[in-house]
Protein backbone atom coordinates (compact mmCIF):
# COMPACT_ATOMS: atom_id res chain seq x y z
CA UNK A 1 0.00 0.00 0.00
CA UNK A 2 1.09 3.28 -0.70
CA UNK A 3 2.61 5.36 1.92
CA UNK A 4 -0.84 6.85 3.61
CA UNK A 5 1.45 9.69 5.45
CA UNK A 6 3.19 10.94 2.72
CA UNK A 7 -0.14 10.80 0.60
CA UNK A 8 -1.99 12.46 3.37
CA UNK A 9 0.85 15.48 2.99
CA UNK A 10 0.36 15.60 -0.83
CA UNK A 11 -3.09 16.23 -0.32
CA UNK A 12 -3.31 18.76 1.86
CA UNK A 13 -0.91 20.43 0.32
CA UNK A 14 -3.27 19.90 -3.24
CA UNK A 15 -5.87 21.42 -0.75
CA UNK A 16 -3.66 24.43 0.30
CA UNK A 17 -3.85 25.68 -3.38
CA UNK A 18 -7.39 24.68 -4.26
CA UNK A 19 -8.24 26.74 -1.39
CA UNK A 20 -5.91 29.47 -2.26
CA UNK A 21 -7.79 29.69 -5.53
CA UNK A 22 -11.57 29.44 -4.46
CA UNK A 23 -10.35 32.53 -2.12
CA UNK A 24 -9.37 34.72 -4.94
CA UNK A 25 -12.98 35.91 -5.74
CA UNK A 26 -12.20 39.20 -5.91
CA UNK A 27 -10.53 38.26 -9.21
CA UNK A 28 -13.18 38.48 -12.08
CA UNK A 29 -12.35 38.65 -15.50
CA UNK A 30 -11.48 42.02 -15.63
CA UNK A 31 -8.78 42.05 -13.04
CA UNK A 32 -7.74 38.74 -14.45
CA UNK A 33 -7.21 40.60 -18.01
CA UNK A 34 -5.58 44.04 -16.50
CA UNK A 35 -3.72 43.11 -13.39
CA UNK A 36 -0.57 40.62 -13.96
CA UNK A 37 -0.56 39.97 -10.36
CA UNK A 38 -4.20 38.45 -10.48
CA UNK A 39 -3.09 36.53 -13.39
CA UNK A 40 0.21 35.16 -12.04
CA UNK A 41 -1.18 34.16 -9.07
CA UNK A 42 -3.83 31.76 -11.05
CA UNK A 43 -1.54 30.46 -13.37
CA UNK A 44 0.78 29.85 -10.44
CA UNK A 45 -1.93 27.97 -8.40
CA UNK A 46 -3.17 25.88 -11.32
CA UNK A 47 0.18 24.96 -12.13
CA UNK A 48 1.27 23.94 -7.98
CA UNK A 49 -2.53 21.98 -8.41
CA UNK A 50 -1.54 19.98 -11.75
CA UNK A 51 1.61 19.19 -10.42
CA UNK A 52 0.87 18.02 -7.03
CA UNK A 53 -1.86 15.64 -9.20
CA UNK A 54 0.74 14.58 -11.33
CA UNK A 55 3.49 13.83 -7.85
CA UNK A 56 0.49 11.83 -5.94
CA UNK A 57 0.39 10.10 -9.94
CA UNK A 58 3.75 9.41 -9.68
CA UNK A 59 4.19 7.97 -6.00
CA UNK A 60 1.32 5.50 -6.92
CA UNK A 61 3.37 4.12 -10.46
CA UNK A 62 6.54 3.72 -8.23
CA UNK A 63 5.06 2.41 -5.02
CA UNK A 64 3.29 -0.54 -6.78
CA UNK A 65 6.14 -0.76 -9.61
CA UNK A 66 3.84 0.04 -12.51
CA UNK A 67 5.11 0.29 -15.39
CA UNK A 68 6.96 3.52 -16.69
CA UNK A 69 5.35 6.91 -17.82
CA UNK A 70 6.47 8.35 -21.01
CA UNK A 71 5.30 11.62 -20.50
CA UNK A 72 2.51 13.67 -17.75
CA UNK A 73 -0.27 12.57 -19.55
CA UNK A 74 0.42 9.04 -19.84
CA UNK A 75 0.41 9.25 -15.87
CA UNK A 76 -3.04 9.11 -15.59
CA UNK A 77 -3.28 6.26 -18.01
CA UNK A 78 -1.39 4.28 -16.32
CA UNK A 79 -3.58 4.87 -13.01
CA UNK A 80 -6.44 4.18 -15.39
CA UNK A 81 -5.07 0.84 -16.46
CA UNK A 82 -5.09 -0.28 -12.47
CA UNK A 83 -8.08 1.12 -11.86
CA UNK A 84 -7.93 4.55 -9.90
CA UNK A 85 -9.19 6.77 -12.78
CA UNK A 86 -12.77 5.61 -14.71
CA UNK A 87 -12.40 5.88 -18.64
CA UNK A 88 -15.16 8.55 -18.51
CA UNK A 89 -12.59 11.05 -16.01
CA UNK A 90 -9.16 10.21 -18.30
CA UNK A 91 -8.86 12.95 -20.89
CA UNK A 92 -9.84 15.57 -18.00
CA UNK A 93 -6.33 14.45 -16.50
CA UNK A 94 -5.03 14.08 -19.60
CA UNK A 95 -6.15 17.69 -20.60
CA UNK A 96 -4.69 19.12 -17.37
CA UNK A 97 -1.06 17.60 -17.84
CA UNK A 98 -1.42 19.24 -21.47
CA UNK A 99 -2.03 22.39 -19.66
CA UNK A 100 0.42 22.16 -17.32
CA UNK A 101 3.17 21.90 -19.81
CA UNK A 102 1.89 25.11 -21.67
CA UNK A 103 1.65 27.26 -18.14
CA UNK A 104 5.08 26.21 -17.55
CA UNK A 105 7.18 26.24 -21.42
CA UNK A 106 4.41 28.64 -22.78
CA UNK A 107 5.20 27.05 -26.19
CA UNK A 108 2.64 29.68 -27.06
CA UNK A 109 1.25 32.87 -25.69
CA UNK A 110 -1.18 31.51 -23.07
CA UNK A 111 -5.15 31.61 -23.99
CA UNK A 112 -6.54 34.10 -20.88
CA UNK A 113 -9.77 32.58 -21.60
CA UNK A 114 -8.67 29.14 -21.14
CA UNK A 115 -6.66 29.71 -17.58
CA UNK A 116 -9.59 31.58 -16.26
CA UNK A 117 -12.46 29.52 -17.22
CA UNK A 118 -10.23 26.51 -15.48
CA UNK A 119 -9.90 28.80 -12.27
CA UNK A 120 -13.64 29.68 -12.22
CA UNK A 121 -15.04 26.38 -13.58
CA UNK A 122 -12.48 23.24 -13.06
CA UNK A 123 -11.61 23.43 -9.34
CA UNK A 124 -13.98 20.57 -8.75
CA UNK A 125 -11.76 18.29 -11.35
CA UNK A 126 -8.98 18.51 -8.49
CA UNK A 127 -11.41 17.33 -5.43
CA UNK A 128 -12.82 14.44 -7.98
CA UNK A 129 -9.00 13.41 -8.55
CA UNK A 130 -8.52 13.47 -4.59
CA UNK A 131 -11.65 11.63 -3.87
CA UNK A 132 -10.69 8.95 -6.92
CA UNK A 133 -7.24 8.41 -4.99
CA UNK A 134 -8.99 8.23 -1.79
CA UNK A 135 -11.60 5.78 -2.78
CA UNK A 136 -9.04 3.49 -4.47
CA UNK A 137 -6.65 3.31 -1.04
CA UNK A 138 -9.65 2.40 0.88
CA UNK A 139 -10.98 -0.14 -1.22
CA UNK A 140 -7.38 -2.00 -1.71
CA UNK A 141 -6.77 -2.25 2.23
Amino acid sequence: MVDKELLSRKISQLREYLTALRDARDINWEKYEEDIRARAFVERYLQLSIEKIIDIGNHFISFHSWREPYGYRDIFQILHENGIIPKEYLKTFQNMASFQNLLVHRYERTDNEVVFGLFKKRLDDFDLFISLIKDWVRKSN
